[in-house]
């Protein structure tokens, strides 16, 4: 390869951080220095004909697993406490039927694991990349060269983790990785054309390693955000600015500022964004926004809110470049927390749970300037109902109204998939009339992960996205592991700046696939008129002469006039009007009919249709929308959720009862009264001083706690007590609560127990268990991985069904596929007698090593239930503890004979130790509750001798805990109780 290399010498310069001498609100950048080399490559065609094009290798790997520093979340801490206070808004939402796809197309294949998809477009081109490799389409999606290495254009450097950027101000394109050798590589293209144009490519170095990169353009720089140091985000170096203009004519000058973000709050693994500028028009140099979501879950964040740090660099004189404290934007309640951190969240049909892709904003958040203002618009993922099984996306758009100014929230929503799935790797732009495409993948336990999209018009009702969702592309086949994306990625065609290119993530069997799918929401037809919306009547108190007010939009490109318009209610007569007005292409009018309805009946729903019959109109389907509306009693209130207590194990007689309360009439209330009766007993009656206003929630927990301390259901019901609340149906809400040891109840006399159980060291001679339940957690035994092993059991009755469960995955929940014994059955068809039997209980090879819960069960004359908490009639359970080893060295032995500390300080303030023989590396901190729910997730150092963590379970619901330490090699675990 002819190739020119500039070799740079360079001394970072290191500033110590601080605050500006000059405004206070300042701080100074932390890291100044150049490029630690620019390289000249030839053109991919120059490449390919001089035969030095590197073809892309499809090795099936693992790329970059995720990085994450101390997770500071906090068990229980947050709101909201059950659902997203918008989820609603968004499902109840009329919808405006959508375009289908102008293209799709497969962009890659490919065995990473992830993929990590990321594509823009150009005037005549779409560039892609993934793990380790890229590839130049045509805009018909036909290939111009075959998949290439990233070290195509980056010699010897195929580490991953890429960015594909589309630069319409300078008619270049840019491809990024980062290098294990800690830093950005960035290749900016010498020309508009990818295929044709040599490359300039730059080295930046880091003083670490710059996990998850994401860039974005500002007037004075590329900049880079990256989750490094998050201990120390606060004050060293974390987001960066390079100097795009010297890069876009290759100078090897270019140089690079490094920022921290002051005062951010981080959960371990972060990602924030540099905000990204799409249209015509470039901001003026400065005042470069970086945003960040802060999440109420974290430790030391008190609300929710977001993040904006506004970054001004001087290239002249870099040492005075500065980055701002951080404007804070309070936002709706959201959870965005997922499995107290981990990255394995989300369930599919077959597989494992797969990453939500938390605590990120998802890439880009784009940037675009208007006549009248600036906006921004950007997404995350978030917890729908509080079960950390269903994903949302909670998204925004921020408006500035001069540069310069503070942003302010202009909308606010969350999304939700219509049909019930998971909603998450977000991706969304907005196109140049204000119009905005959001696109993401889709999973739950019935839909393979696929991708979908959905928007909104300029004009429609704020704080939800109205048009219905379309399909880019449906999955087949599970996501072979647990990681998923990391990313998905949306460009506006620079072209017309109003078609949305968007590429991501999905599976049909075999490699992962990335597939794009373009897309526009704006005017396409020459006449298309319809109705968006039914603005009023609203759910309210309502007469009998209400005035029905539609939205019309002209979809079109030609103006409309005198537009024939209906409506109809329930199945009365449709009422015929004409709207004489005139609608220019792309916007809407109001038009409020003459004749009004009869919506005066209380409690009554109304079902009203409008619609559009322009005669010339080119696209029916968008002509008709329906609602219902609800005559709302004046005083109505009720209980829509229990949030607490929840069902669980070792339950208190003190359990808090805490409640959602909703006006549902259209009066405000405030002291009310509130009871609830447990078990059929005396209410408990308090008076609630808050005030809910017409529509909304409010939080309330009891003074009195309820007493679920005995084993078992309790019914637990709630209610309102408001006077001259008409409708009493909504005033009651019941939970069963069940106060569970995960302990079966079951009668082993006769013989049908476990009499006898024998398996290596544990040599058990039980008889019948009092309750039919044993708890021998403290009898262990060692079993190689891939070893039969023989387990003696005894019974003194025939026909006895056994069942054995080993806990592989320490999630304190037995599930199907850590079955052991499976039904085995113990001396068939006989009846009283001696039976004693040896069975061969295999061990998997890939069996996690280290301690984990077994259950041993019975069952008589049926099989064992495949729930192991499932009481029967005859049969026994019984607890014991296994260590998984890999042989019987003296390492293996010294790593099992070490014990695992747990301290409760007071308060639920928990800290755990261990003292290793045998390993210093970062080991896992893993704590579950009784439904097999990981609630904390965390990476833990050895440091000074052994592995010592605090954990705060103060907010977490009473009950019985497991807690898990180790890595792939080994684990301990141990049971602790939450008061």
């Amino acid at each position: 390869m002819n190739t020119k290399f500039f070799l740079l010498l360079f001394i970072p310069v290191i500033i110590t951080a601080g605050y500006s001498q000059n405004k206070i609100n300042e701080q100074k950048a932390t890291l100044v220095t150049k490029a630690g080399y620019m390289i000249e490559i030839p053109s991919i065609s120059e490449q390919i004909a001089s035969g030095e094009f590197k073809e892309a290798t499809n090795i099936k790997k693992e790329y970059n697993p995720k990085r994450r520093d101390a997770n500071l979340s906090v068990p229980g801490k947050g709101l909201p406490i059950g659902s997203d206070p918008l989820w609603q808004k968004q499902t109840k939402a009329t919808k405006i039927k959508g375009k289908e796809p102008i293209l799709t197309f497969e962009a890659a294949s490919a065995y990473a694991t992830p993929t990590d998809p990321t594509g823009a477009v150009g005037p005549n081109h779409f560039l892609n990349a993934w793990n380790s490799s890229f590839r130049i389409w045509d805009k018909e999606g036909n290939p111009l060269v075959s998949p290439a290495s990233l070290g195509t254009i980056f010699p010897g450097e195929t580490d991953g983790d890429p960015i594909v950027m589309y630069d319409p101000f300078a008619d270049r394109f840019i491809v990024t990785q980062f290098t294990f050798l800690n830093g950005f590589l960035v290749a900016v293209s010498q020309g508009p054309d990818p295929v044709n144009s040599g490359w300039y490519t730059y080295y930046f170095p880091t003083n670490s390693f710059p996990d998850y990169p994401k860039f974005s353009l500002w007037s004075d720089g590329y900049y880079i955000t990256s989750n490094k140091n998050s201990g120390s985000a606060g004050f060293s170096e974390v987001v960066y600015a390079i100097e795009r203009d010297k890069m876009l004519i290759g100078d090897p000058d270019a140089q690079m500022i490094g920022f921290p973000l002051p005062n951010i709050s981080t959960n371990g693994f972060y990602s924030p964004l540099g905000f990204n500028v799409n249209g015509p028009e470039l901001p003026p140099p400065g005042n470069a926004p970086i945003v960040y979501m802060q999440d109420d879950s974290w430790f030391g964040v008190s609300q929710d809110h977001l993040k904006i740090w506004s970054i001004n660099v001087d290239w002249d004189t870099p040492a005075n470049s500065t980055i701002s404290n951080p404007q804070i934007i309070n936002t709706q309640p959201f959870d965005g927390l997922f499995d107290g951190g981990s990255f394995s969240n989300l369930p599919q049909p077959t597989g494992q749970d797969i990453d939500a892709l938390q605590a990120t904003i998802m890439y880009m958040a784009q940037y675009r300037r208007f006549s009248d203002h600036n906006a921004v618009v950007f997404n995350f993922v978030v917890d729908l109902d509080g079960s950390d099984d269903l994903a949302g996306i909670r998204w925004y758009e921020l408006r500035q109204e001069n540069d310069g100014d503070n942003w302010n929230i202009y909308q606010e929503g969350t999304y939700a998939q219509p049909e019930g799935h998971s909603a998450f790797s977000g991706n969304m732009c907005m196109d140049g009339q204000g119009n905005i495409g959001l696109a993401y993948t889709i999973v739950s336990n019935t839909k393979y992960p696929s991708l979908r999209y959905t928007g909104r018009y300029a004009s429609d009702p704020l704080n939800i996205m109205t048009l219905a969702e379309e399909s880019i592309a449906e999955g087949t086949s599970q996501d072979p592991a647990s990681r998923y994306g990391d990313y998905s990625q949306m460009t506006i065609d620079p072209v017309d700046d109003l078609t949305f290119w968007s590429i991501g993530e999905y599976f049909t069997g075999g490699p992962r696939k990335n597939h794009v799918g373009v897309f526009k929401i704006a005017a396409e037809l020459q006449n298309d008129v319809g109705i968006v919306s039914i603005d009023s009547p609203q759910d309210g108190s309502l007469t009998n002469a209400e005035e029905i007010t539609i939205t019309i939009r002209n979809f079109g490109i030609n103006e409309q006039s005198d537009i024939p318009v209906y409506y109809k209610i329930n199945d009365g007569l449709e009422v015929n009007e004409v709207f004489t007005g005139t609608i220019q292409s792309n916007t809407n009018q109001q038009f409020t009919f003459t004749t009004t309805g009869d919506f005066s009946e209380p409690g009554m729903e109304y079902h009203i249709s409008a619609g559009t019959s322009m005669l010339a109109d080119q696209n029916i389907e968008n002509d008709t929308v329906s609602i219902i509306v609800t005559h709302l009693y004046s005083d109505d209130i009720g209980v829509t959720e229990i949030s607490s207590p929840e069902s669980g194990i070792y339950m208190s007689d003190e359990e808090a009862v805490s409640i959602t309360v909703t006006n549902f009439g259209v009066a405000a209330q405030t002291d009310f009264p509130v009871s609830y009766f447990l078990n059929g007993g005396e209410a408990v009656t308090e008076t609630v001083s808050g005030t809910v206003e017409p529509g909304s929630t409010l939080y309330y927990t009891f003074a009195q706690t309820a007493d679920l301390s005995v084993i078992g259901d309790h019914e637990l019901t709630v209610s309102t007590d408001l006077a001259g609340d008409l409708n009493t149906n909504n005033d009651y809400t019941t939970a069963i609560i069940t106060n569970s040891l995960c302990q079966p109840e079951l009668l082993c006399v006769q013989g049908v127990g476990l009499y006898e159980f024998h398996l290596g060291n544990i040599q058990n001679i039980s008889g019948c268990d009092p309750g039919g339940y044993g708890d021998y957690t403290d009898l262990s035994t060692s079993l190689q991985q891939g070893s039969a092993n023989d387990l003696t059991i005894a019974t003194e009755y025939g026909d006895v069904f056994v069942t054995v469960w080993i806990d592989f995955n320490d999630n304190f929940y037995y599930e199907p596929d850590e079955i052991v014994v499976d039904n085995y059955i113990i001396a068939p068809g006989e009846t009283g007698g001696n039976y004693a039997e040896t069975i061969s209980m295999l061990i998997p090879s890939i069996a996690p090593i280290g301690q984990h819960l077994m259950r041993a069960k019975s069952n008589y004359n049926a099989e064992v239930p495949a729930d192991p908490c499932e009481e029967t009639i005859f049969g026994e359970t019984e607890d014991y503890t296994v260590e998984i080893i890999l042989g019987t060295g003296a390492g293996d032995q010294q790593i099992e004979n070490n014990d695992l500390i747990l301290l409760n300080g007071g308060s639920n303030q928990f800290t755990m130790i261990y003292n290793p023989v045998a390993t210093t590396e970062t080991l896992i901190l893993t704590v579950h509750n009784i439904n097999g729910q990981t609630i904390l997730r965390n990476r833990v150092p050895y440091n000074n001798g052994n592995y010592r963590f605090e954990f705060d379970m103060s907010y977490a619901q009473p009950g019985v805990y497991l807690l898990r330490l180790g890595s792939g090699n080994f684990g301990k675990i141990k049971r602790f109780y939450v008061k």
